[in-house]
């Protein structure tokens, strides 16, 4: 489109099209959505892209105190070799982001980095309304609310809070102690839990799962690697067959596990159960379904959003949120499919 005709794209001319008022398109484009119906803030954004007028939209955004932007920023970390985005937790969380984000009327920016430093020229070029950020460690945390003005949630959090940072964390513990009463009460005699660090929320988990059975249980400590950490479970193959039930510190470890184990001519749930954590769409997707820990990823994307909204209006906002959790029991606890 010529800078001409982008010139002849009036406010006035989509307010016509869409019946609404010119207020309500100008306040749209300048992020003053709060008296604007969610649906009525979609029609217009979608009409503005529609008609050519988003370069426009885009560099006010970006020139103004309410850009409306936010940012949702994920470690990198080695263990993913790669794939974070296609890590169940990452992805489902992000999904959840973007729906709920969408819906508040701000546009979602993502970015992967292995340096919580490098969210600074991000969030400043970018002009961001605010952060969502998950998967770094807490002096990390620290020392970015040290060098940014900018309000920021982190959704996974585990540290004692006392800056104006809103963190949001999972109820680990009791979602561990809910599966080791599950063992006890089944009558399960050896449990052995499988994470790749002994630090939190994996070891939240696994003392709520001693708390949960009454008496401690043992630890495997594996490699980050998966190449390291396959080779490791051939290893203990014999080691393995001395358990009737593992519970595992992420679905994703859980499914492997489980793969490994009935590759390796173990009869899963018959001679040993699988249990994993944050109940992602693929515990339904595997056969025999996993059971697993839930979380609701929406109320916590939703969680976020709101707390964003606040310390945008009071910068000394700040609180810890603890997200409750739900265990599912599966085939892979001898429970029918669903």
């Amino acid at each position: 489109m010529s800078m001409w005709d982008e010139k002849k794209i009036r406010i006035i001319d989509i307010a016509d099209e869409l019946g609404v008022s010119t207020a309500t398109v100008s306040n749209v484009i300048h992020g003053k959505t709060k008296k604007i119906s969610d649906a009525t803030v979609r029609r217009v954004q979608e009409k503005l892209v529609e008609r050519g007028y988003i370069p426009n939209m885009a560099a006010t955004l970006l020139s103004q105190n309410n850009s409306r932007i936010v940012g949702v920023v994920v470690n990198n970390h080695p263990k993913y070799e790669g794939h974070v985005l296609e890590d169940p937790f990452v992805s489902s969380a992000v999904n959840a982001l973007s729906d709920t984000l969408e819906s508040h009327g701000y546009f979602l920016m993502l970015k992967k980095t292995g340096n919580i430093m490098d969210i600074i020229p991000f969030a400043s070029m970018w002009n961001m309304d605010g952060m969502i950020i998950m998967g770094f460690c807490e002096d990390e945390y620290q020392k970015l609310r040290d060098r940014i003005r900018i309000p920021f949630v982190v959704y996974d959090g585990f540290f004692q809070n006392d800056r104006n940072i809103c963190n949001l964390l999972l109820d680990n513990y009791d979602g561990g102690r809910q599966v080791g009463a599950f063992f006890r009460e089944n009558g399960r005699e050896k449990i052995l839990f499988i994470a790749d660090n002994r630090l939190k929320p994996d070891y939240d988990r696994y003392e709520g799962l001693c708390s949960g059975y009454g008496k401690k249980v043992d630890f495997l400590e594996v490699p980050m690697s998966k190449k390291e950490r396959q080779a490791h479970y051939w290893d203990l193959l014999p080691v393995f067959q001395n358990y009737d039930s593992v519970f595992a510190a992420s679905d994703y470890y859980a499914v492997e596990i489980m793969y490994f184990l009935i590759h390796a001519g173990v009869r899963v749930p018959e001679e040993i159960w699988v249990v994993g954590f944050d109940d992602m769409e693929l515990c339904r997707n595997v056969m025999p379904q996993l059971s697993s820990v839930r979380q609701d990823v929406f109320l916590r994307a939703g969680k976020a959003v709101e707390y964003l909204d606040r310390m945008k209006t009071d910068r000394s906002y700040s609180v810890t949120d603890i997200i409750p959790v739900q265990f599912v029991p599966r085939m892979s606890c001898g429970r029918r499919a669903y």
